[in-house]
């Protein structure tokens, strides 16, 4: 009673090393597209952010409102895209990495944030430093807390098929 070699199944022993390398796989599955898309989402989120910087420059030594209002809205667009692709629909798997780490990811900053801190900081203005550092932190975690409960609100407000509940 011997086994037969047409009778292998060609996985891997321990399914955490995934398949075997004789295994063929489809060009858009792996890390490779995901590293890509955030990459790209990355890139247009900084550009965006820049741009936010060019449009409402800050003082060297003034508060720096345009980073805090970016932050919070990009928490807050964080808190909305998150219900929607989880609670809403199911997105494709390149969307997420795309929109939420790629994007807003490069949209929010928490580097320039403490970059701003530091400026203050070594300005001289400590209150206003650490006025800046703890209010960012609020503002931005109000922010997605007040968009999830906003767009849960209103995704209640429609039943099946999108359509306004009665």
């Amino acid at each position: 009673m011997g086994s037969s070699r047409s009778n292998v199944v060609d996985e891997p022993i321990d399914p955490d090393t995934g398949p075997t390398p004789s295994a063929r796989h489809h060009p858009w599955r792996g890390q490779g597209p995901v590293v890509g898309v955030v990459a790209v989402g990355g890139a247009l989120g900084a550009t965006a952010r820049y741009g936010a910087s060019l449009l409402w420059p800050t003082p060297s030594s003034a508060f720096p409102w345009t980073i805090l209002l970016v932050n919070a809205v990009g928490c807050a667009v964080i808190g909305v895209f998150l219900v929607l692709i989880t609670e809403m629909w199911t997105a494709h798997r390149l969307v997420r990495p795309f929109f939420g780490t790629g994007v807003l990811g490069g949209f929010t900053t928490f580097s320039t944030y403490a970059v701003d801190f530091t400026r203050l900081t070594q300005d001289g203005r400590f209150a206003l430093a650490f006025a800046y550092l703890a209010g960012t932190l609020v503002v931005a975690m109000a922010a997605v807390w007040a968009a999830v409960a906003a767009t849960r609100n209103v995704l209640g407000a429609y039943g099946p098929g999108g359509r306004a509940a009665r």
